[in-house]
């Protein structure tokens, strides 16, 4: 039997961005993605610490080091500049392999930096 467990999770880092006019998905600062175990075009749930909104999206990978975090396409409706949201990823995996499956969860600065 397979399961989805959390793989990665970045938690609590700073929309800076919102283009509305973009193809969907969320760009993330390549040092945050790294640091998570997250890679571009993987699938992830954004959860808006500031109005509870969810959404599921793909990443593409932002400037490194530039602290970037933008939601592109529709979801650039979901939050505001200045928002607070938490990303997770999740994996598919045997279940003896789960319990013993360790993710990878960070914790960025106010700024969106490794700290």
């Amino acid at each position: 039997m397979f399961i989805e467990v959390l793989k990665s999770k970045i938690h609590r880092i700073k929309i800076t961005q919102a283009e509305l006019h973009y193809v969907g998905s969320i760009s993330i600062d390549e040092d945050l993605l790294e640091a998570a175990n997250m890679i571009e075009g993987e699938k992830v749930t954004v959860v808006n610490v500031n109005n509870g909104e969810r959404l599921e999206t793909y990443i593409i990978k932002g400037e490194r080091g530039s602290g970037v975090v933008t939601l592109n396409g529709p979801a650039a409706r979901k939050a505001q500049i200045g928002d607070v949201v938490i990303v997770f990823s999740y994996a598919s995996m045997d279940f003896e392999e789960a319990k013993k499956f360790k993710p990878t969860i960070i914790f960025p600065s106010p700024d969106n930096k490794l700290a």
